[in-house]
């Protein structure tokens, strides 16, 4: 049965990963790692769970399989508070990473210790019973202490605690005040999420920074966490409401209007936007950019820079500053590390919606042989304000989901951000979160829906042709669902 649930996911596309999707190692907020790594050794100390004190000293080994390498740097500290526990870390590309763990513990493995899971595969792990009832192990008694919406998503549909994630991503707009104060006239976020409240408003707003000659985004793809937040599915049919038609518009009008600077996330000039000026490669333009030689090798590769910045000037000459980019709370961490000389000069404001992207959520391999040393791992990642406190100061500010550590870093400012209280920012994002329209087909048919977006926004197919593929594409996927066309 769970190798029969597992299947049909996976089918459906349910486990494919974003690059983003969640933390990463050194501070670095992305689970965008390809490599595997292996570490261990012993350690010492006591783990003090969040007030809660072990009963005598920790011994034994954990084997931890993760996507996101920060959790090397979690196993490290808790190494260095218990001297008698040996830790295995193994990281596994995304990608990679829900067949590996899937294939190793219904095929019996019970070596590994501490599995972890992002949104997204969540639900699926969930009824494969990958995860232990961490209910078992007093859970129940620490909810209340992390954000509401991160202990949700760590609960089964039987209300059964397996998870647990030590970050929040809400998300928001990350834009340049300097850009803010030369074209509005001010440069605030409560000002500027004004600028970004709804989609019309949205594309005002581009064209009057188009007009002083900069470009509201690195792409469209920036708008891509605010498109829409009623449910996929109401009572066993597909519910496509008039927002989602509102965002295809918002999405065909930034692009074909050329609004943007076509800077693909996670590209070279998606990363280059973030210090100064891209150059343009505009919906014309793009029809060559995949232009390839002899050898079929292309001509811009946008995901080399060494490729893209000699090669580009042959496609666009034209160049502009980017004013925001859409990204979850970890994005300060992507920004940190490309903001280059532009740093001081950036503020984070609210979009047109609440919601969330990513988060490592950390539990125990049901086949575990070591769930009471694992569940001391998993309180000391999640659920100690030291340990948050550290994570803060470590990873250079990555935003915790443990409350206490939150209101105790409220006033904390940022030097990038223009000394903004992004803790204070971060948690009452976090709050307008609602998780009440999340449901197991959101991952294949939101898939399928950006596809349709596409295909209008570049005219490969009329609106009502895209639409109409993606009503088969959905049916096919799901045949039991009911579909009113």
């Amino acid at each position: 049965m769970k190798l029969k649930k597992l299947t049909a996911l996976l089918l459906a596309g349910i486990m494919t990963l974003s690059l983003a999707a969640c933390g990463g190692g050194s501070g670095e907020s992305s689970s965008g790692d390809s490599t595997e790594s292996k570490g261990d050794s012993a350690s010492e100390g006591t783990a003090d769970t969040s007030g809660a004190e072990s009963s005598g000293e920790l011994s034994g080994k954990l084997t931890v399989w993760t996507l996101a390498a920060d959790l090397e740097q979690f196993a490290d500290k808790f190494k260095e508070e218990n001297p008698g526990v040996e830790m295995e870390v193994v990281v596994i590309a995304p990608d990679d990473y829900p067949t590996k763990v899937e294939t190793a513990l219904l095929g019996g493995d019970s070596s590994v210790d501490i599995i972890v899971g992002e949104p997204k595969m969540l639900q699926s792990m969930y009824e494969a019973e990958l995860f232990a009832n961490l209910d078992d192990f007093g859970a129940q008694d620490y909810e209340g202490k992390i954000v509401d919406y991160v202990w949700q998503v760590g609960k089964d549909n039987e209300g059964i605690q397996r998870a647990i994630s030590y970050q929040i991503t809400p998300i928001g707009f990350f834009y340049r005040r300097d850009i803010a104060d030369k074209v509005f006239g001010y440069s605030d976020p409560e000002s500027v999420g004004k600028l970004f409240a709804d989609y019309d408003t949205i594309i005002e707003t581009g064209k009057t920074l188009k007009d002083a000659g900069y470009r509201v985004f690195a792409s469209d793809g920036e708008t891509q966490h605010f498109k829409g937040q009623s449910s996929w599915v109401v009572d066993g049919a597909l519910n496509v409401d008039q927002q989602r038609y509102d965002f295809m518009d918002l999405a065909t009008e930034l692009y074909q209007q050329d609004l943007t600077a076509y800077a693909t996330q996670w590209t070279a000039p998606w990363y280059q936007a973030m210090s100064g000026p891209v150059p343009i490669l505009n919906a014309e333009i793009q029809g060559g950019v995949w232009d390839t030689d002899e050898n079929g090798d292309p001509l811009l590769n946008v995901w080399d820079e060494e490729n893209f910045n000699a090669n580009v000037e042959n496609y666009s000459s034209e160049t502009a500053e980017v004013f925001a980019f859409g990204l979850p709370a970890w994005g300060v961490l992507t920004l940190r590390d490309n903001v280059g000389e532009t740093a001081g000069s950036w503020g984070v404001c609210s979009g047109p919606s609440y919601g969330y992207d990513g988060g490592t959520y950390i539990g125990i391999s049901d086949l575990s042989e070591n769930k009471e040393l694992a569940w001391e791992f998993v309180k000391f990642c999640t659920l100690n304000e030291e340990v948050a406190d550290w994570w803060i100061e470590a990873s250079e500010g990555d935003t915790v989901s443990l409350l206490s550590a939150l209101e105790k870093h409220a006033e904390d400012e940022n030097e990038t951000y223009g000394g903004q209280k992004l803790y204070k920012f971060w948690l009452e994002q976090a709050e307008g979160i609602n998780l009440s329209n999340v449901t197991e087909y959101d991952k294949a048919i939101d898939s399928a829906w950006t596809n349709a977006v596409t295909a209008v926004k570049t005219g490969e197919k009329t609106k009502e042709d895209a639409i109409a593929g993606f009503y088969d594409e959905v049916a096919a996927t799901y045949p039991d669902l009911e579909i009113n066309r």
